[in-house]
Formats: structure tokens, C-alpha cells, sequence
């Protein structure tokens, strides 16, 4: 063998040691192999696999505390309601799990859709955005508090008259708001288009669009529930 295969085969072997697992691996004084990790990692594997599902359980309820429970009381739709809540339960799921008023819908959850808006002290708010606790006393209506089959509140009529809706989802929140809504141009409330802060302020399309801005409906059914709502405020002025 020439001394040029000699060298090319010492540097083949070197090669072949310089693997990086060829070596115990120094790490913070421990010497690691391959075989070594194998083994441990198989047996963390195993482990887990036989450990019965309650001490897992066990170790979350440990740290997870139970739930604070407080009494709040309601007027909804005009009945006084007491119910024992959790603190973090929000207004929109006091609605619709504790004491069953499912108009209003559950949409984003986040405040960004309107479908849970309902009428509280007179203002029109987002259920889903505030808790239950934080309406002691308060006076709710939703719109099984509007009206009734049999007899309907005004927008409720206008809404079917006009064909305000398709799917009906967000229409609950819809017809709440659009019933706030005219109690605040009634009040004069200003809004972000309102020009004239000094005269009385007009129920235009403009103002209600903006007013109504926070409602969304999925299906487009808008123009039908701008006609709506401009319906009833015309009878209002009459």
C-alpha cells in the first residue's frame, strides 16, 4: 500500500471518530452516549404511558382553586332574579345558563359583533363584555322583554314588516340596539357624525348607520333594518 493510501485511510478513521456520537459527550460534568439517552428517553416514555389518569388528575385539582361564588340580584324583563354565580361568569352566560333567555346569541364573545347586546338601566350594552357581579341591581331587558308573539314592540313589528333579518341570529341584538338607539337621539345624545351639537339631533340614515355600527349581521340584510328602524322613528315623531 502506497503512503498516500496510508494517509487517505488515517483520515477516513479520523473522520469516522469525529462523529458526534461516536464520543461520550461531556455536558456540566456528566459523560452522555447514545445509548444512554435512548434509554432514558424510552423509559420517561413508558412511564408516562403506565401512569394512572387520576394522578394527573390529582396533581391539577391540587393547584387549580375552586371557583368563587357570589349572590347577585337581577331585574330582568321586570322579575327580580337571585342567582349564585361564579365571579367570572359574564352577564351573557348568566342570560342564557342560569336562567334560560337564550334570545340573546352568543356570536364573537369578544364585543366585536353586537349579537348579545341587551338594555341595561336604559343603555344598551354587550352582554358577553361584563360580569354578572358587576350588575347588582340592575334592570336588564332582552328581547323576550320587548314584546311578545302576540304582541310585539314596534321595531320587532317594523323588523318583520321590513324583512330586517335572514338566518335571525344577530336580530335579537339587533332590535335592542336599534331601540337604544332611538332613545338616544330622543336624549340627544350625540354620536360621531352628529354635526350640530346645538339643535336637536335628527334620526338621519347617517346617524343611524353609525349608531348601529356595532351590530353586525353576516347575512347583509342592513338596508332592511336601516328601513326598519327609520319606520318606527317616523311614527315616533308623528
Amino acid at each position: 500500500m502506497s503512503n498516500h493510501d496510508n494517509e487517505a485511510g488515517k483520515g477516513h478513521q479520523r473522520e469516522a471518530g469525529s462523529h458526534p456520537w461516536a464520543n461520550n459527550i461531556e455536558f456540566y460534568g456528566f459523560s452522555l452516549t447514545r445509548r444512554t439517552l435512548l434509554k432514558v428517553g424510552a423509559a420517561s416514555a413508558a412511564t408516562a404511558a403506565i401512569t394512572p389518569p387520576h394522578v394527573f388528575a390529582a396533581s391539577e385539582s391540587a393547584v387549580t382553586p375552586p371557583p368563587e361564588m357570589m349572590q347577585v340580584s337581577l331585574k330582568v324583563n321586570g322579575k327580580n332574579q337571585q342567582l349564585e354565580v361564579d365571579t367570572r361568569t359574564t352577564l351573557l352566560d348568566a342570560l342564557r345558563e342560569h336562567l334560560h333567555l337564550t334570545g340573546t346569541k352568543k356570536g364573537c364573545d369578544h364585543g366585536q359583533c353586537g349579537a348579545c347586546t341587551v338594555i341595561v338601566n336604559g343603555r344598551r350594552i354587550n352582554a358577553c363584555l361584563t360580569l354578572a357581579v358587576m350588575q347588582q341591581d340592575a334592570e336588564i331587558t332582552t328581547i323576550e322583554g320587548l314584546g311578545t308573539p302576540q304582541n310585539l314592540h314596534p321595531m320587532q313589528a317594523a323588523f318583520v314588516k321590513h324583512d330586517g333579518y335572514q338566518c335571525g341570529y344577530c336580530t335579537p341584538g339587533q332590535i335592542c340596539s336599534s331601540v337604544a338607539v332611538l332613545k338616544e337621539i330622543e336624549m340627544g345624545i350625540p354620536s360621531h357624525v352628529t354635526l350640530d351639537l346645538v339643535s336637536p339631533v335628527q334620526a338621519t340614515q347617517d346617524e343611524i348607520r353609525e349608531r348601529m355600527s356595532g351590530n353586525i349581521c353576516r347575512c347583509g340584510a342592513y338596508s332592511n333594518i336601516l328601513a326598519a328602524i327609520e319606520d318606527v322613528a317616523g311614527g315616533q315623531k308623528s
